[in-house]
């Protein structure tokens, strides 16, 4: 399969995705350096960024793996300018798991790109591109936390290192929470092309609903005390303690920071 069936148009990076790369660069150079008055502030807003960043790269890999396995309606759509504002829902894609990280510091799986299934061939096209918007995820966190697995975080300054450990931690949770096999997330569609038509059909119904399953049961101490547990455990294995994590996440929140963090570390 092939893109040249795709306007040229339709494959160009949008200046909506070019800005917010340009916000994530521009403080992410203020926390880098300690330019800012207000370290937090800038933290806040590199994290958001970059986040959001990683929503549209995430979108983006369930579209550019359709295009290419036979649905090339993802283009005329403008799901291949990275524009966050051409997703199916924008509030599901990008308003709420930014919302959900200033609350809780939970990486909310991503919204919808519409993917017409009916022009894909073949269960494990259907599958990758289930997949390839969580293995994004995945791959941003090794990119993350490839300072701290290299032990090469000499002479990063604090602040830029807590807030990579709080964007690690954004992104483990949103791999782990899509892969899932629970209906309306990718894990589900993982697996779904090798269910029955009739347990699919079953299913179905059940599918809006999945994240708001997914978050009930995090409402449960015993469950939500496991599944951080679980995050810790992957974080700790990359490298990063859970000093900086807890940290990333109050620096990030600098309206309210901790004074066990505001002392060093």
């Amino acid at each position: 399969m092939t893109t040249a069936s795709v306007r040229p148009a339709d494959r160009r990076v949008s200046p909506v995705f070019l800005g917010i790369v340009a916000v994530a660069a521009v403080t992410g150079w203020a926390t880098w350096t300690g330019f800012a008055e207000q370290p937090g502030l800038a933290v806040f807003l590199f994290v958001t960024a970059a986040w959001v960043v990683s929503l549209c790269l995430h979108e983006y890999a369930h579209a550019r793996t359709a295009l290419h396995g036979g649905d090339i309606s993802v283009g005329a759509k403008g799901y291949l300018t990275l524009n966050p504002l051409r997703y199916t829902h924008a509030l599901l894609s990008i308003v709420l798991p930014v919302v959900f990280v200033i609350m809780g510091g939970i990486g909310l799986p991503g919204g919808a790109v519409f993917i017409e299934r009916g022009r894909v061939r073949g269960r494990w096209r259907h599958s990758l591109i289930s997949a390839a918007g969580p293995l994004t995820n995945v791959l941003f966190a090794v990119v993350c936390t490839a300072p701290f697995w290299l032990d090469a975080l000499d002479g990063v300054p604090r602040d830029f290192r807590l807030a990579l450990a709080f964007l690690a931690l954004l992104q483990v949770t949103a791999a782990i929470l899509n892969f899932l096999p629970v209906p309306g997330l990718d894990g589900y569609g993982v697996i779904e092309p090798w269910l029955s038509y009739g347990v699919r059909r079953q299913v179905e119904p059940f599918a809006p609903f999945g994240l708001l399953f997914v978050f009930a049961l995090l409402w449960v101490p015993a469950l939500n005390g496991a599944f951080f547990d679980v995050i810790d455990a992957v974080l700790r294995g990359l490298g990063i303690g859970d000093y900086d994590t807890y940290c990333g996440f109050e620096l990030y929140r600098f309206w309210q920071t901790a004074e066990i963090c505001a002392m060093g570390g």
